[in-house]
């Protein structure tokens, strides 16, 4: 069974044929059910989303900020496992057709085993991994397997990293690359660093794979700001706080439903 890299390179050319940018959604699997972030995710992508982004839930989220934290402890005390990531890929692909990567850190890839987590994520149909945590040098294992399995490898690359440095994180990867818009954890904030469209100018020096923009980004006037240097605009802390904040599940699901319409709208310029 092939994953989905294809379909991924697919949806992000035909964002760019429209003059725009992809809308990409991040939700942590099990959060606040397994059952309630499979109707989330499917939501996002019923709202307006391209992509979707599904958090493998980790005790020590060093890129994650408090609100996805929260989520992140939610669903690890409801006992959520790989096993449920996986279904939460599968369910949502099913039911929407849209291309969905899994964001997680490499120890718990390590402990799972790498060849039986790219061979049940491409079973699951899922487009690939972000991997914020996995150095490009020692990522050769990871990639012989995402390729044997249609995956696309996402890495993170930041403000900090030097051009050199760019150009050998972008060789290695697939799919698109994630300009972390600043030095930081993710989360909500007043305003996009002003850093993010230089580090994506420097990335598109070095790669012809698009260029897509997180950390910061909440309500569709920043997301209009970042489309319009960046080829996907990616979104989390925003969607998550509107499921903590909601009455209850059901009212959750529809508030990510509702975000995704408005920033589908900005990533369209429609604001």
């Amino acid at each position: 069974m092939s994953g989905n890299v294809r379909l991924l390179s697919d949806t992000l050319a035909a964002a760019k044929e429209e003059g725009r940018s992809a809308l990409i959604a991040y939700l942590p699997a099990g959060f606040p059910t397994v059952d309630g972030g499979i109707e989330a995710v499917k939501a996002a992508i019923e709202g307006g989303a391209d992509v979707v982004e599904v958090g493998l839930p980790h005790s020590d989220p060093v890129l994650d900020g408090p609100v996805i934290q929260t989520a992140d402890d939610i669903a690890l005390r409801g006992g959520v496992r790989i096993a449920d990531v996986m279904r939460t890929v599968r369910e949502a692909h099913a039911a929407t057709g849209a291309p969905i990567l899994v964001m997680t850190y490499w120890n718990p890839i390590d402990r799972y085993g790498v060849e039986r987590f790219t061979a049940e994520l491409a079973e699951a149909g899922g487009a690939g991994c972000i991997l914020p945590d996995l150095p490009v040098q020692e990522s050769a294992l990871w990639r012989e397997h995402a390729e044997k399995h249609g995956l696309a490898t996402v890495f993170v690359v930041a403000p900090s990293s030097k051009d050199e440095r760019l150009a050998e994180i972008t060789a290695a990867g697939s799919g698109f690359v994630y300009a972390a818009s600043l030095m930081g954890v993710t989360g909500t904030r007043e305003s996009v660093s002003s850093q993010a469209e230089d580090l994506v100018r420097r990335t598109r020096a070095t790669t012809d794979i698009p260029v897509c923009v997180g950390l910061g980004v909440s309500n569709p006037a920043q997301a209009a700001e970042v489309a319009r240097f960046a080829d996907g605009v990616i979104v989390g802390s925003a969607f998550v706080k509107r499921m903590l904040d909601a009455p209850d599940d059901a009212a959750g699901v529809e508030a990510v439903r509702a975000l995704a319409g408005e920033l589908a709208k900005g990533v369209r310029g429609q604001v």
